[in-house]
């Protein structure tokens, strides 16, 4: 039986729903009607203070916290609790003016001027000190407050810095991690080119102006600045703790960001929460995808959806409008896959700076007799409704797909084979042909447990981390099938090519060798044939040249110096089996090979669906709650086989075959 988690706010028994509100750019005529507006919607919740550090703290030793006072009474008597935000992600002017070493510096160790958001170096023991105090204040001000219901540290933390201060703690860092020069000069290579370091004082950050191909010096500032960063956060979350200990803590995430490993700062985080902010082209499936990877990094706990668009963002390249009845499917494709509250960047929009343009609830004209108003309403009426039906319930997963950034670092840092890996879109497209299936997924990691799954994939993990091999090959023994693809097994964890070859620690869970690694252009591709006589697939990208060492050869290459040599191998270990697969194929391979794979476990769909149709479960006290989700923007039928339901959103019984509307939205029990 899945896990059910307990609500994130036990007072809150209900799917959270509201938005960014940022009532300092408005005169306060503005905000009563901003209050009824926001029962009108539904709203329950409201984020303030995001970006407030000025409208709070106008000089050192003068605080202005008036105006936030009467906002926060004036959400409470409306019924609103707040998620009260620490304005740390954009210091003022007069902090940079007088502490300029709170100013980051670019890949060429230049000192930034003052403007933009995240423009601090986190090692700033001024930047530190400054943030912590303005926490510190606003904890013991509002601490106590009954509206307040989270607290949200900073907003988005980004980017990186190359400063000096950065530079010298991360010469500290490093021996910590490492004890003497000798250890990180045989962990990086550094006898490479000449590169071996004498002294700790020699080392500097991977600036664009220096040393930037030894990869072990790569990856290990990925992980320090990191790391630095997430020290700012537990910094103010610490101080908040103090003073609230019984007041939930987060942060707002960005799914697959690469420069922070979220997987570690989800261990640091009451409750994760993230912004989703998809091209309107994404599928679905790159949507959902994200969601479970911000479920997954604290092992399926449900998470906030903090932030999505209730219209059109305003930063891509083409920013087209979320279509009529888009905003709540996706709303729910988010609750479908974990979340527990629906919110939105944002409330209105503001007159000027660089979002004005961007998708609100309430628009530049005021009104609301518009379409957004009339869908985020009907959505906030409906949430209200389900009450606490949701809240908590885990998605009960049999399939693990593993993610990790440190890899994702590490293979993008590798000069060769091709220059674009693209690990991202090769995880998504193994994610995608078990989501086309309507089998639920985990994230997961390589300090997961594994043994909860039946099925564990891993693509591309050119980086196997010490233990990682060990855990896999237990997994497969008890009973487990794993399945590994090209570029697996080159490199430890310092970016340090196996001695043994490839797939390095791997070799004998899968039963192969790689002889060598081809290229393929854009407009090349290679056949997948099967031994079996079954058909054959494209394939491309790349082509590993495989040699089976008690692996059984399921499908040879077609063309090429190397046809006739395997491209799909599986190998029996103990109860279970372990995959590999040579090259990159067409989704129509992956549909046929996971689908086969998943009825060998047992895995199938709670209610078989057409195209374009999602059926995903949640399970709630033994209960599962089954939504259906039809992406499609025309209508379809579903056949719901013998079963009855209630649909939760409209108290229909339904039975036998329905009509799905375009974009519509079940909620059955």
């Amino acid at each position: 039986m899945p896990q059910t988690y307990p609500p994130v706010v036990p007072s809150a028994p209900f799917l959270w729903h509201g938005g960014d509100y940022n009532p300092e750019q408005w005169p306060r005529e503005t905000w009563a009607e901003d209050f009824r507006l926001m029962q009108q919607a539904g709203v329950t919740v409201a984020t303030v203070g995001v970006f407030s550090w000025v409208s709070l703290q106008p000089a050192e030793d003068e605080y202005t916290f008036g105006w936030l006072d009467e906002v926060i009474d004036g959400l409470h008597a409306h019924g609103i609790r707040v998620v009260l935000a620490t304005p740390s992600a954009a210091q003022p002017a007069w902090m940079s003016q007088q502490y300029p070493d709170v100013l980051r510096s670019d890949e060429n160790g230049v000192r930034r001027q003052q403007g933009g958001r995240t423009n601090y170096c986190p090692n700033s023991p001024n930047y530190r000190r400054l943030s912590g105090n303005i926490a510190r204040k606003l904890a013991e001000r509002y601490g106590q407050h009954p509206a307040v219901l989270l607290w949200h540290v900073s907003n988005e933390y980004a980017g990186a810095c190359y400063c000096d201060t950065c530079a010298a703690q991360f010469r500290v860092w490093l021996q910590a991690k490492y004890g003497t020069l000798d250890e990180l000069n045989a962990r990086w290579w550094t006898p490479f080119w000449s590169h071996t370091y004498t002294d700790w004082s020699q080392i500097l950050p991977p600036r664009a102006n220096a040393e930037g191909l030894t990869h072990g010096l790569n990856v290990d500032y990925f992980r320090f600045m990191s790391a630095s960063q997430l020290d700012c956060f537990r910094n103010e979350r610490d101080i908040l703790r103090s003073i609230t200990p019984n007041i939930p803590i987060t942060t707002n995430l960005m799914g697959t960001y690469k420069p922070l490993d979220y997987r570690q700062w989800a261990k640091e985080l009451d409750v994760v929460s993230w912004d989703c902010y998809p091209n309107p082209n994404h599928s679905p499936s790159d949507i959902a995808f994200l969601h479970d990877l911000m479920r997954g990094i604290k092992d399926g706990q449900p998470f906030l959806l903090m932030e999505q668009t209730p219209s059109s963002q305003n930063w891509q390249e083409i920013n087209a409008l979320k279509r009529p009845g888009v905003l709540r499917l996706w709303s729910y494709l988010a609750v479908a896959h974990g979340a527990d509250t629906v919110m939105y960047f944002q409330w209105r929009r503001g007159r000027g700076g660089c979002e004005k343009l961007h998708g609100a609830i309430i628009e530049h004209a005021g009104r609301t007799d518009t379409r957004v108003f009339r869908e985020v309403s009907q959505l906030g009426a409906e949430l209200t409704a389900l009450g606490d039906t949701v809240i908590g319930a885990a998605v009960d997963a049999r399939v693990g797909i593993l993610f990790d950034w440190d890899n994702w670092h590490a293979l993008d840092d590798a000069v060769g084979p091709v220059r674009n890996k693209r690990y991202v879109d090769t995880v998504r497209k193994h994610y995608g042909a078990i989501y086309r299936q309507n089998v639920p997924v985990d994230i997961v990691f390589p300090d997961s447990d594994f043994s909860r799954y039946d099925v564990l994939i891993a693509p591309m993990l050119y980086m196997v981390k010490a233990g990682v091999a060990d855990k896999i090959e237990a997994f497969v023994a008890q009973g487990g099938s794993f399945i590994a693809t090209y570029l697996t097994g080159l490199v430890d964890e310092t970016d340090l090519a196996f001695e043994n070859g490839y797939p390095g620690p791997l070799s004998q869970v899968l039963g192969v060798w790689v002889e060598e690694i081809d290229a393929l252009y854009p407009d090349q591709t290679n056949t997948i044939v099967m031994t079996d006589g079954s058909g054959s697939f494209p394939c491309r990208h790349i082509a590993d040249l495989l040699h089976a060492e008690g692996a059984q050869v399921l499908a040879t290459y077609g063309s090429d110096f190397y046809a006739g040599m395997p491209v799909l191998t599986r190998s029996p270990v103990g109860q279970g089996e372990a995959y590999y697969l040579g090259s990159d194929p067409d989704p129509a391979f992956l549909d046929r090979f996971y689908g086969d794979l998943l009825r060998g476990h047992g895995i199938a769909p709670t209610i078989s669906a057409p195209a374009g149709v999602e059926v995903a479960q949640r399970v709630k006290n033994g209960q599962p709650l089954t939504f259906v989700l039809n992406h499609n923007a025309n209508m379809v039928t579903l056949d719901l086989g013998n079963r009855s339901y209630q649909d939760r959103l409209t108290g229909a019984t339904l039975s036998g075959s329905i009509t799905l509307a375009p974009y519509a939205v079940h909620l059955l029990v």
